[in-house]
């Protein structure tokens, strides 16, 4: 049982967080199509996270994940993270009606691929293979790639032919992640070229930066996003490496009581870029109105005022 003099239990709150401007873009894409179009498709999920996908299916949207499945002459949107040309292609085939709410972000690492395999140069990208934004970039030139998921990785492999090479990065990863293996390229390739200012997304950065901050001032820290999406799954990897617990949430549903012991003073919380503020909301009543987390305190490393203008729809 607490007494007067125990410290009261705190939340920290991580800021930035949540969604970055790519996701409100494609959102918003999404959401003035439904005011034109029915049916209406989406290519893949719009953004990495469960509660939006359902909140959108709700309203009518059909996800899919197979463009065949798309009757021709449909209304089909392409989700943030990108697609191959083969998908364009096939798309065109079927005379959809393509709306792209491609990530500006991805969309400028599509094109430094293309711009390098165009003047000869390998490309060492270093990305998870089976993500769909990984698929999406490596299809614009995928003889002239290999996908680089560990610093493992890199002792396979050979100088190409030409000489020149160059690395190029998924948008979601972790810096620290890449850091590494950007240095055993550069140890293995000493002419390795890179784009002028880092792939990886302002938000990830900024997320990961928040996170170091709150990490030491916490006893565990709560990841509000979904499993599949990988800058969430960063984000607990980078709390993690602060010898903390870390628990990647949906809601506040799946918050278990045995994570908050006595010695549990201090809840760190962050969001994934995918992650709606209205779940962080919810972890903050259910921690305050169970719980006894009485402290709200908020740390913010920077203030984000990017936008993207949306595409025609």
């Amino acid at each position: 049982m607490s007494g007067p003099n125990d410290p009261q239990k705190e939340i920290i709150l991580a800021s930035p967080r949540g969604f970055c401007a790519g996701v409100h873009r494609a959102i918003a894409v999404v959401e003035e199509a439904l005011e034109k179009y029915h049916p209406l498709y989406v290519f893949h999920e719009i953004v990495h996270n469960t509660h939006v996908v359902q909140g959108l299916k709700d309203k009518g949207v059909i996800f899919t994940e197979n463009l065949q499945e798309i009757p021709d002459g449909s209304v089909v949107i392409f989700s943030a993270h990108g697609v191959p040309p083969r998908d364009w292609d096939l798309a065109q085939k079927k005379n959809l009606h393509i709306i792209d709410a491609t990530c500006p972000l991805v969309t400028k690492v599509h094109r430094e691929v293309i711009r390098y395999a165009r003047d000869g140069y390998h490309i060492f990208y270093i990305g998870h293979k089976k993500h769909v934004e990984t698929i999406g970039t490596v299809g614009e030139a995928p003889d002239h790639i290999t996908i680089i998921e560990n610093v493992s990785d890199i002792e396979k492999l050979t100088i190409p032919d030409s000489g020149k090479t160059a690395f190029l990065c998924q948008t979601t990863l972790a810096v620290s992640e890449t850091a590494g293996i950007i240095e055993k390229l550069k140890e293995k390739f000493p002419s390795l070229t890179g784009p002028g200012k880092s792939d990886i997304c302002y938000a990830t950065t900024n997320r990961q930066a928040a996170v170091r901050e709150i990490a030491p001032l916490s006893d565990v820290i709560l990841v509000i996003g979904s499993k599949n999406s990988s800058n969430s799954n960063r984000l607990k990897e980078v709390a993690e490496s602060f010898h903390k617990p870390s628990y990647l949430i949906d809601d506040a549903k799946d918050i278990k009581k045995s994570w908050l012991g006595d010695d549990t003073i201090k809840v760190g919380i962050t969001a994934g870029a995918s992650a709606p503020e209205v779940l962080v909301e919810g972890v903050i009543t259910q921690l305050q109105n169970e719980y006894g987390y009485t402290i709200l305190r908020e740390i913010q490393i920077d203030k984000e005022e990017i936008s993207f203008s949306l595409p025609d729809v």
